[in-house]
């Protein structure tokens, strides 16, 4: 919690004022989540201060708010071709990515938790975005195509920039935080780190290993992409780790009918698995 608000404060994330009339301000909220790596191992404890966006107004608190990511299909793509050159793959991560976008919405926040002040009436007047606000991703990915201003969006999907130079080639692919890099200049590829570091400070994770629930697996032939951590979790969390492996659960002749069978308990539980 003490970074997330010294990483806050080092963005000049807000102002803190007195809470203009006829103005209603926003709550927040801390989110605490335990991070994993894909072989189930600690990697750290993350706390982020959330705004309860659901309370802001269209038209008063916001306007637009869609921002695109990174097609599954384009990282598949970039990384066959990454194979296919013998290029290295490479693993970015943004430290609080939402903080770098710019506001143009006069948005009023009450005081956090860990936060106190003498000003009477107190409330953050938002200066950058905070996660949880509806614009927040649109303001972060404005501000990264701003950033890499030298480099060309892809016309087939607005997540995979790349930048071409005299003698290299630099593709860059984004989901929201999570950055992917490949190249066949290792050089340009430092020298991109290092922008993007002085500019965002970034966490530079080394060869990709686990990007969007996919398990990179480095070969001597290639990249191997599985889910095994994503099944387990799934198979564990619906108490189905005992259960015996079949090629095909059901048989295909059985005739199923809406108005047949018990109701299930739970319908949500279902939903949650098969969506």
């Amino acid at each position: 919690m003490a970074k997330e608000l010294q990483a806050l404060q080092l963005t000049h994330t807000w102002d803190i004022v007195s809470l203009p009339p006829g103005k209603k301000p926003i709550a927040s909220k801390w989110v605490y989540k335990v991070k994993y790596k894909a072989d189930d191992s600690l990697e750290r404890f993350k706390a982020r201060l959330v705004v309860k966006g659901f309370t802001q107004k269209q038209g008063i608190d916001y306007t637009e708010t869609f921002s695109p990511v990174l097609k599954l299909t384009t990282l598949r793509v970039l990384m066959a071709v990454a194979v296919k050159k013998g290029w290295s793959l490479l693993q970015l991560d943004v430290n609080n990515a939402f903080l770098h976008g710019d506001l143009h919405e006069e948005i009023y926040m009450k005081l956090p938790l860990g936060i106190s002040t003498d000003i009477p009436n107190a409330v953050c007047k938002l200066q950058k975005s905070l996660c949880g606000l509806k614009q927040a991703f649109r303001q972060w990915y404005a501000k990264l195509s701003e950033v890499l201003l030298h480099s060309v969006h892809s016309e087939n999907d607005y997540s995979l920039f790349c930048r071409k130079l005299a003698q290299s080639v630099v593709f860059l692919a984004v989901y929201v935080d999570d950055i992917l890099i490949t190249s066949n200049n290792t050089h340009e590829i430092t020298s991109l780190k290092s922008f993007l570091d002085d500019t965002f400070k970034i966490k530079d994770l080394g060869h990709a290993h686990y990007f969007l629930g996919l398990e990179i697996l480095h070969t001597s032939q290639g990249l191997v992409l599985t889910q095994r951590k994503f099944i387990l979790d799934l198979l564990k969390e619906y108490d189905c780790l005992s259960a015996p492996s079949a090629v095909c659960p059901l048989s295909p002749s059985i005739k199923l009918k809406l108005d047949e069978g018990p109701l299930l308990d739970d319908p949500t539980a279902y939903r949650r698995l098969i969506g």
